[in-house]
């Protein structure tokens, strides 16, 4: 009696996994290095060409590492990595702009910003592309949503990061200013937006393969209200202690999920599903 094979694609080697999962690592240390050795060689010639380079590595080493973190620390790729590199970019850009614009007509119109609606629009405005990519792209694997969700947050982190170390610079005219600003926001980005929009984005990704959409739809509004408060704390309040409970909260959340997407494996669907025979069983479970 013969037994069909089923072919499997060739598997990276265990030391290979490995590697690729602490390619976050290697990209912390170099953006470290990095601003370092800048930021030396513009105190020491006094040369202000260097700021632009000093400032955006100061806003996107973070940043970019944990979205390292997010896409290759699973068993595998969850979404692709022009997607990841379009959502970072846009959603910087279009959540920057939409925040800006709705916070000065908010301004505008009441004379002030409530921190409420702060956390509202800004929590909007980080949602913008990723909701256009769920609409277009339709996605079944639950566990992108929170790589994409990372990859928009870090993107508005990096642009606000970088507008409020320029904003520093004309404050203080002073570049150790410049250097605590961008420090102090660049270890609370992955704590603040980053983790707020992957935890948010993560629900919204689960929707289509959800067995319970209503239920799955109202998690994803929950989840969004829950970071819109989380914002909302963090900026009206001056207490170090609410500020480390708040970014507790949305470290611990944001690894929760990560550490999930990273573990699932997705459904086989039904019309890939394997023959009885043990061979073939063994070879799709792989």
């Amino acid at each position: 009696m013969t037994h069909d094979h089923v072919p499997t694609a060739p598997s990276a080697s265990p030391r290979t996994g490995r590697l690729a999962r602490l390619a976050w690592l290697g990209v912390l240390v170099a953006g470290v290095l990095a601003y370092v050795v800048v930021l030396r060689v513009m105190v020491n010639t006094e040369n202000l060409n260097f700021f632009p380079s000093l400032l955006l590595l100061g806003a996107i080493t973070v940043p970019v590492s944990v979205l390292a973190f997010a896409e290759t620390g699973g068993r595998g790729p969850a979404v692709r990595g022009w997607l990841v590199a379009t959502v970072a970019i846009a959603g910087g850009v279009v959540g920057t702009v939409t925040a800006g614009t709705l916070e000065f007509d908010t301004l505008r119109t009441l004379g002030t910003v409530p921190m409420l609606f702060v956390g509202l629009i800004e929590e909007f405005a980080k949602l913008v592309v990723p909701l256009a990519v769920f609409l277009v792209l339709r996605p079944r694997d639950p566990r992108g949503g929170v790589v994409v969700g990372v990859a928009s947050g870090m993107g508005f982190a990096v642009l606000e990061t970088m507008g409020y170390g320029f904003q520093e610079l004309l404050r203080a005219r002073s570049i150790a200013a410049v250097d605590e600003e961008l420090l102090l926001r660049g270890l609370l980005s992955p704590a603040c937006h980053i983790a707020w929009t992957g935890m948010t984005v993560a629900m919204l990704w689960r929707i289509p393969s959800a067995r319970r959409r209503g239920r799955a739809v109202w998690a994803f509004v929950g989840t969004y209200l829950l970071a819109v408060v989380l914002h909302a704390t963090w900026d009206s309040s001056g207490s170090d202690l609410v500020h480390l409970v708040v970014a507790v909260v949305g470290l611990v959340v944001l690894f929760v999920f990560l550490l999930r997407a990273h573990r699932r494996v997705p459904a086989t669907p039904p019309s890939a599903q394997p023959s009885a025979t043990p061979p073939s069983r063994q070879a799709w479970g792989r």
